[in-house]
């Protein structure tokens, strides 16, 4: 490559010729309106064109994918109620629990039903619900059986 320090005007810059197709021999009166006459060391003008500028349009953003349904609601309610219903035993530790399993489980499927595209995870809603119910239920019927105990207990 051929690069030769070339005076543009008043200024003096690198020049790097463009290819030859773009190398013309012509006089001052004949040149397009984006071209330079450019003189290479003391050698005869040499007609430049630059490069087009760069397009101020830019394309379009790619389109949005499909977002998966939102589930977290309906998974934290599953995981609870999971949690009730298997060491929520120790010291009584689902009757924290479950209630809040309970809750996010049926909020979870009142946001499925109202917006079924949004939200997802039906499934463990409902899980959530049943081990909650489920931690409830066997935790009365053991109160119930105590109480009875007791009762049976205090009658001899």
């Amino acid at each position: 490559m051929n690069v030769q320090l070339a005076r543009i005007g008043e200024q003096e810059e690198l020049y790097i010729p463009p290819p030859p197709t773009l190398l013309v021999m012509l006089d001052d009166a004949e040149l397009p309106l984006n071209a330079q006459l450019v003189r290479v060391g003391e050698g005869e003008p040499v007609l430049y064109i630059p490069p087009p500028l760069p397009s101020s349009w830019t394309p379009p953003p790619p389109p949005a994918y499909p977002s998966k349904p939102q589930q977290t609601l309906a998974v934290a309610s599953f995981i609870l109620g999971m949690v009730s219903v298997t060491i929520g035993w120790c010291c009584s530790f689902g009757v924290l629990t479950a209630p809040i399993a309970l809750v996010l489980g049926i909020v979870s499927l009142v946001q499925i039903k109202n917006d079924p595209a949004k939200n997802g995870g039906k499934g463990f809603a409902i899980g959530g619900i049943v081990t909650g119910g489920l931690y409830f239920v066997v935790f009365a019927l053991i109160i119930l059986l105590y109480g009875i105990g007791i009762f049976m207990g205090a009658l001899r």
